[in-house]
């Protein structure tokens, strides 16, 4: 079985796939310092109580953004797991069928979801939005070229901002509001989130389609933790929100075909 994990700046997300079956989830907070001890008991615990031994993995693929985590990671692979980890970064990415000319300046995380995007939707173009601390745009063609992208802050990050830099206004639940028009301060601020966020990603995702796929409409891929927030609003023809753990998949049968 292979071990995925995504190491971002809120959570570790794990997953463990047998072949092509998604067989686990699970998060763990990366806020902190994390010993190599913490990370492989809590990921031997994890395994243990979803009723897998830990002697089942024989694989971990490793995405991250955190670089002063990838030291514990690696320790907590070898000495829990007797593996040596694959970390994807954009030097053993180039035999892929992907244009790596821009992935010295990909986090790790947005090389995976394009990974896995060209695999899933092979020559389609594609738009990749991923919706998690930070909102992300990578913008595919059909021909798996990268593109390019777009950067702007996650939803988490406005209501942080707006809480941290007033002296009133609070941290809020961030959901789908009834209606556009709030009746509280805590409503206000969840509207302005929503709705702000929902015709950001609309203006971006036309702006895209405009300058780059006038000629053939691109598949647009929602993933990130609150893509599923807005999977009623029709901005995404897909939601797949382990896209991120299906690209490590991808990349270590990429390594193992290299390997033959």
């Amino acid at each position: 079985m292979l071990l995925c994990l995504d190491v971002g700046n809120s959570h570790v997300y794990g997953g463990v796939f047998l072949g092509q079956s998604l067989l686990l989830q699970f998060r763990y907070p990366s806020g902190g310092a994390c010993t190599s001890d913490q990370l492989g008991v809590f990921f031997r615990s994890v395994l243990r109580e979803n009723n897998f031994a830990y002697q089942e993995i024989t694989q971990v693929a490793i995405c991250s953004v955190v670089p002063s985590l990838d030291y514990s990671l690696r320790a907590s692979s070898i000495k829990y797991f007797n593996i040596e980890p694959e970390f994807l970064h954009h030097s053993n990415c180039q035999d892929l069928t992907i244009d790596c000319n821009y992935a010295n300046e990909l986090g790790a995380d947005r090389l995976a979801n394009i990974i896995a995007a060209i695999n899933l939707f092979p020559r389609q173009n594609l738009i990749v939005v991923d919706l998690g601390t930070a909102t992300t745009f990578e913008i595919i063609s059909k021909t798996a070229q990268y593109e390019g992208g777009v950067i702007m802050a996650g939803l988490n990050l406005q209501m942080k901002t707006l809480h941290q830099n007033t002296a009133k206004l609070p941290p809020v639940n961030i959901i789908k509001p009834h209606t556009i028009i709030g009746q509280n301060t805590i409503s206000h601020i969840q509207a302005g989130l929503y709705y702000g966020h929902l015709g950001a990603i609309r203006a971006i995702i036309d702006a895209i389609a405009e300058q780059n796929f006038s000629q053939k409409p691109a598949i647009v891929i929602g993933t990130g933790g609150f893509a599923s927030l807005f999977e009623q609003e029709k901005i995404f023809q897909v939601v797949i929100p382990e896209l991120v753990l299906q690209g490590l998949r991808f990349f270590i049968h990429g390594q193992q075909d290299k390997q033959i």
